[in-house]
Order: C-alpha cells, then structure tokens, then sequence
C-alpha cells in the first residue's frame, strides 16, 4: 500500500472519547479520530470542538470519523471529504453502547441548544 502523507495506519485511536472533554468532563455529538497520531476530539458540532482545534494546534488536517457505521475522512488543509480511505488500526468507532451524544451521564437535558 502507498504511504498517505498525514496518515499513520498503525497508530491507535488515544480513547473511546474526546481527550479534552474526557479530561473536564465534558461531553460531545460525534467524535472524529486524528488520521495521524490516533486523537480522539469532538466535532465542529460539539460544545468543544475539539477535533479541529487539534488539527489547527499540531498540523494534522486529516481526520476520520470515529462513528460506528463511518468511514469517511476529512482535510481540514483543503476542506476536502472522502468516502474512505485506509483501514486504521483498530478500533475503528467508539464503543456501541456509548450513546450519541455521549458520553452517559455528562450530556445535558437541553443539548441540541449547546451545538455549534
């Protein structure tokens, strides 16, 4: 297989939630998997927005959705989308008992008025 500059097939993804919002007990709509170093951030969607703010502070504009049942990809660079791509180490979504939006017990009554 070809190396894709930006992506590490073999690097796992750092969790099954958002770092950040993991680490402030925050909580998130959809999560997103850095192609290259496997963080775990929360949407454009999310309070946080975690995802795109690791792409713009490290310079890894690739990421990946970490939804079950996704396989896209996203260059924040280009603002390109692709229907998919590489096979990451796994695995390949957070848990599917966690809920969406997640994680249980962090998401408040009145969340759709938080998103982005």
């Amino acid at each position: 297989m070809t190396a894709i500059a930006g992506i590490d097939p073999d690097v796992p993804p750092s969790g099954k939630g958002c770092v950040e919002c993991d680490a402030t007990s925050g909580w998130w709509f959809h999560l997103r998997r850095c192609a290259q170093c496997g963080h775990i951030g929360c949407c454009d969607s999310s309070p946080g927005q975690h995802a795109s703010a690791h792409a713009a502070a490290t310079g890894h504009p690739l990421i990946r959705s970490f939804e079950p049942g996704e396989e896209w990809f996203w260059n924040f660079e280009t603002s390109e989308a692709f229907e998919s791509g590489p096979v990451l180490a796994p695995p390949e979504h957070h848990p599917l008992e966690q809920p969406v939006p997640g994680p249980s017990g962090r998401v408040p009554a009145d969340w759709r008025s938080h998103l982005n």
